[in-house]
């Protein structure tokens, strides 16, 4: 209860009034960081804001004239302008017995001004690859960047 004579606190009104509720003030900081999260990253000077994509392949069972011939067929006519590729090791678990399996692994690095049609072209080569190489799944991660050639 209110002392007599004390003046009545305003109620707030809008995101104000939004603010004083304990889970909408998560809700709008989170908000508030989301144009920040999706826009382009600031480059420096020179540098122009791309994609970065990377693929994780298993090569259990691909020896290297075949993943040779793969980039080749594969990889090359969908990004003619370059790659790289990183040798790595990795594991997983295997969804049925919970088994933890390692193997050998490549990784694909392609940087790009973002696109539709590059966004086509990795899935394309996660689907060839998958199905050459009864591979259960490839990887595919993508970040912003900032580069230069």
């Amino acid at each position: 209860m209110r002392p007599p004579g004390l003046p009545r606190r305003p109620r707030p009104t809008g995101a104000g009034r939004l603010s004083r509720r304990p889970g909408m003030r998560a809700l709008l900081l989170l908000l508030s960081l989301l144009p920040a999260a999706c826009a382009p990253p600031v480059c420096p000077l020179g540098t122009a804001p791309w994609q970065r994509a990377e693929l994780y392949f298993g090569t259990t069972g691909v020896d290297e004239a075949a993943w040779t011939d793969f980039l080749a067929r594969s990889v090359t006519p969908r990004f003619p302008d370059g790659f790289t590729v990183l040798a790595g090791r990795g594991q997983w678990r295997e969804p049925g017995s919970g088994r933890i399996v390692a193997e050998s692994s490549r990784v694909l690095v392609v940087l790009a001004p973002p696109s539709a049609g590059r966004l086509a072209a990795l899935e394309e080569i996660r689907t060839a690859y998958r199905a050459r190489f009864a591979q259960e799944s490839v990887g595919l991660a993508l970040s912003p960047a900032c580069a230069a050639f």
